[in-house]
């Protein structure tokens, strides 16, 4: 294909995070526009080549809209770009969610012209990593986006933000470090960086230099500190709270996302056998992410800070989908990435709108909202009841498919009671949702919110494009998952499904 779509799409944020840094005597709002136009653009792009992905059956598992360019030749490194059904709804997903958070940082007045800088690098470096093909340059996308979360987070954050920024970095790097020796080990094993070829070839390209399962486990710990996996979630909280609210939609959108595509494209790719093996064990922790972020959820009074410890909960699906080792279950994995994504992003976006215009996020604190934010109880509502799964959300049948995969996966002994033991994080889901609305915005009205306002017309595009996403997917989700499985299929051929 002559036009490189993937290229533009990455680089359009990036470029435009160039121009707003350096172009001198350029105004507030000319910022926010010029934010604007380079993140609408990349996800018109993307939008389109959804609409021209082959989905015939011949075209599964191939990569598409590849570039292809010599990088550093002496190791055989490529600028290499492509996408399949795994990556495509994950690009387009964090297209869509670089446009609104433009949308919802529309009222930054501190240091603008540095906020959107830097939100648009995050931006280019979470494409990069769902686009690329070349192990190099995949860990060097991954490693972009640590810059602009530190500053995001440490001077546009609240509370203790410094701290957190801090924290989230030093998690980052830890991870990022096996991630690095795993890949080094792959390298010096397989003598290829090319991810495509070198999950083709198997584990015959593996020779003895070191075992197979110890290049997946440095791999998979990268991956797990992103996703992230109790025990090494505590980064995810604290870098929730503190943080502004289009990062937190970020955050929780398309960076944790990461994790679990990683984990698909190349722990299970490439190490089919492995993951079969050590399966069990992390089927068990994901069990224990479900159920221990929904009680500790349960236990919260930050309203951000509630919505972060749920992400936990709900990655622990994502990993357990991953891990059942099934067409089904890896494609309701994929799903749920998708379907979180947009899910936690409205469920941010709204705590951040409540805690703007009431200026208040301690639950105890406050009540009685409905009277003065009708628009924004709806919203949050529906969000909240897609989280728990409500039949006709996207979170319903994501988490359908999770379960009813992993369920009937025969690949892994004892699934079915872990399976179980997952179901009941939805119980529990239901729960501190149904608990956090009512807190928030039932109760008697409170005389200190008598002139607190609703959302702003700005704020109801954005709202409304979360909701028809959400709402597109729970009622068609044939849209989404007919592309995953094209990625998936593949996969589960080499898992010998």
């Amino acid at each position: 294909m002559d036009f490189n779509y993937l290229t533009w799409i990455i680089f359009l944020p990036a470029l435009g995070a160039l121009i707003i840094a350096f172009l001198p005597r350029l105004s507030p709002r000319g910022v926010r526009w010029l934010a604007a136009v380079f993140t609408f653009i990349p996800l018109a792009l993307s939008i389109y080549l959804f609409t021209i992905f082959d989905r015939s059956a011949e075209m599964a598992g191939v990569m598409q809209f590849e570039e292809s360019l010599s990088w550093i030749p002496a190791i055989g490194a490529n600028y290499h770009l492509g996408v399949d059904g795994l990556s495509l709804p994950l690009m387009i997903l964090m297209a869509f969610l670089g446009f609104l958070v433009v949308l919802i940082s529309w009222k930054i007045d501190l240091r603008p012209r540095e906020y959107f800088a830097w939100l648009l690098l995050l931006e280019t470096s979470i494409l990069g990593v769902f686009c690329s093909l070349d192990l190099l340059l995949f860990f060097l996308f991954w490693e972009i986006e640590v810059i602009p979360m530190y500053f995001l987070i440490s001077i546009w954050g609240t509370g203790r933000k410094e701290y957190s920024a801090i924290k989230y970095v030093i998690y980052t790097l830890f991870g990022s470090a096996m991630m690095l020796a795993g890949i080094l080990s792959l390298y010096f094993t397989t003598g290829s960086l090319n991810m495509v070829e070198i999950a083709q070839g198997g584990l015959g390209m593996i020779q003895t230099a070191m075992p197979a399962a110890a290049i997946f486990f440095l791999l998979l710990t990268g991956f797990a500190v992103k996703l992230p996996v109790f025990p090494l979630h505590s980064w995810l909280p604290d870098a929730h709270t503190d943080a502004p609210t289009a990062v937190s939609v970020v955050l929780a959108g398309a960076l944790l996302k990461m994790g679990g595509y990683g984990m698909i494209r190349l722990c299970v790719s490439i190490f089919p056998g492995v993951a079969h093996d050590y399966a069990l064990p992390l089927i068990i922790l994901a069990v224990i992410s479900i159920l221990y972020g929904a009680a500790v959820t349960l236990r919260q009074t930050d309203l951000k800070r509630l919505i972060a410890y749920s992400s936990i909960s709900h990655m622990g699906y994502v990993l357990l989908g991953v891990f059942a080792l099934g067409q089904l279950s890896l494609t309701g994995a994929a799903l749920q990435m998708f379907s979180h994504g947009v899910i936690t992003g409205l469920l941010f976006a709204m705590a951040g709108l409540v805690m703007h215009n009431a200026g208040e996020r301690d639950l105890r604190k406050l009540g009685g909202l409905a009277r003065q934010m009708p628009i924004i109880v709806v919203v949050f509502s529906v969000a909240g009841v897609a989280s728990l799964g409500l039949p006709t959300t996207s979170g319903f049948i994501a988490e359908f498919l999770v379960f009813v995969g992993s369920f009937s996966s025969g690949v892994v002994p004892g699934i079915q009671v872990a399976t179980i033991l997952g179901v009941l994080g939805i119980v529990i889901t239901a729960g501190y949702i149904l608990w956090m609305l009512q807190r928030v915005f039932y109760g008697p009205p409170l005389k200190q919110f008598d002139k607190v306002k609703d959302a702003s017309v700005l704020d109801r595009v954005y709202m409304f494009a979360f909701i028809a996403v959400i709402m597109l997917v729970g009622i068609y989700p044939a849209i989404l998952t007919d592309v995953i499985k094209m990625g998936i299929s593949p996969i589960v051929g080499l898992l010998g499904g």
